[in-house]
């Protein structure tokens, strides 16, 4: 019985060492991502602050990103309903 125990043993290893190497190879990709992220994060803030060295408004320029990201269609329906409730609670002219 011990020759197959060595057998299986080492038709296993194979499969230990995947199941082993394969989440450590996982991590270290997504360890490279989150650095990327960060960098092209680092690198996003610098363009904001140019932009506000440049005399540009930082908050409408994150405003005007975060709309054009937005479905045209549920962009209009958003600006809508924000228009009624303004005009609902008397600021609009």
């Amino acid at each position: 019985m011990m020759p197959q125990t060595a057998t299986a043993a080492v038709k296993d290893e194979p499969a230990t060492r995947f199941a082993k190497d394969q989440p450590r190879a996982i991590v270290e990709r997504i360890e490279r991502l989150e650095e990327e992220k960060k960098a092209i994060a680092d690198d996003i803030k610098d363009v904001y602050a140019e932009a506000k060295g440049n005399g540009y408004d930082v908050k409408a320029l994150r405003t005007i990103i975060r709309l054009r990201k937005q479905d045209p269609n549920e962009r209009a329906e958003a600006e809508t309903i924000l228009e009624t409730y303004m005009q609902a609670l008397g600021m609009l002219g």
